[in-house]
C-alpha cells in the first residue's frame, strides 16, 4: 500500500471515529433525557415503601444496558455474576480503567450504592438520576469529604446496600493497575461487611483518559472474584487486607490478559 493510500486510510479511519464518538455521545445523552422521566416516576412513586431505592437502581442497571446495546463498538463479556448472593451485603471494589467503567459496573445487576466524585452528579439527567438514587458523592482531595462519604456509606451498609468504591481513587492512565488505597476495607472491618472483588479488564482503550473520542473495543472483561467474608479478614490490618485484594485484582488482570492474547 502506498503512503499516499495509507494517508487516505488513516483519514478516513479518523473521520469514523470522530463519527462514532458524536454518535455516542449523543445518543447517551439523548437516551439519558428521553428516559429520565422514569426515574422521576419510580422516585416519587416508591419513595414512601423502598427506602433503598431498589426499583429506581434496576432501572438505572437496565439504562446502561441500553446505553451499551446501542453503541456497536464495544462488546462486554461478564463472568462470575452467579457468585453475588442477593441476599448479602458488600463492599466492592474494582479496578478502575476509564469512565466507561460506570456502564460496565451496572452489568453487575445486583442492588449497591455507588461512591462517586461529586462533580458527576451535576452532569444533566445522569447525574440527577445518580442523587435520584441515593448514591454516594465524594470531592476528591478534601479529608472531611472523605470522612463524611465514610460515614454515609456506614450508614448505607447498615440499611442494608451493598457500597462500591474504586479504591485506586482515579482512573489509570495505561490500564495498568493502580495503588489500593485503605478506604473501603477499612469500611468492610468497620462494618463487619464481606468484600466482593470485581475486575473490569479493557475499558482503558475504549474511553482513553482525558479523552472523548471512542474507540473499538470487543475485548471488555467485567468478572467478579470470590467474596472474601469477614471471618477470613477480620484478623488482619488494614494494609494487609489492601494488599490481599490488589493482588487478587492483579492477577485476575493477567489471567485475563493471557486469555485475550491467545
Amino acid at each position: 500500500m502506498s503512503n499516499r493510500m495509507k494517508g487516505e486510510k488513516s483519514r478516513v479511519d479518523s473521520f469514523l471515529q470522530v463519527m462514532a464518538s458524536c454518535y455516542f455521545w449523543i445518543s447517551l445523552f439523548l437516551v439519558s433525557g428521553l428516559l429520565f422521566i422514569i426515574p422521576v416516576f419510580l422516585w416519587i412513586s416508591t419513595v414512601l415503601f423502598d427506602r433503598r431505592r431498589r426499583l429506581l437502581h434496576q432501572f438505572t442497571c437496565r439504562w446502561s444496558d441500553i446505553i451499551l446495546g446501542i453503541n456497536p463498538y464495544w462488546k462486554v463479556r461478564v463472568e462470575g455474576r452467579n457468585k453475588i448472593d442477593p441476599a448479602k451485603v458488600y463492599v466492592m471494589v474494582s479496578n478502575h480503567q476509564s469512565g466507561l467503567d460506570i456502564l460496565v459496573l451496572f452489568k453487575l445487576h445486583t442492588h449497591f450504592k455507588w461512591v462517586a466524585k461529586k462533580g458527576l452528579f451535576l452532569i444533566p439527567f445522569i447525574g440527577w438520576n445518580m442523587a435520584l438514587n441515593g448514591y454516594i458523592p465524594i470531592e476528591r482531595g478534601r479529608g472531611r469529604s472523605k470522612l463524611q462519604m465514610m460515614d454515609k456509606a456506614a450508614e448505607s451498609i447498615q440499611a442494608g446496600n451493598s457500597v462500591i468504591l474504586f479504591p485506586e481513587g482515579t482512573r489509570s492512565p495505561d490500564g495498568n493497575l493502580q495503588v489500593y488505597k485503605t478506604g473501603a476495607f477499612r469500611l468492610a472491618m468497620e462494618t463487619k461487611s464481606p468484600i466482593l472483588p470485581v475486575v473490569i479488564k479493557g475499558t482503558h482503550r475504549a474511553i482513553r483518559k482525558g479523552g472523548l473520542l471512542i474507540h473499538k473495543s470487543d475485548q471488555i472483561r467485567l468478572v467478579i472474584l470470590d467474596p472474601i467474608p469477614y471471618e477470613s479478614f477480620c484478623h488482619m490490618d488494614t494494609k494487609e487486607l489492601t494488599l490481599l485484594v490488589h493482588e487478587k485484582t492483579r492477577q485476575e488482570l493477567m489471567r485475563q490478559s493471557a486469555i485475550l492474547a491467545d
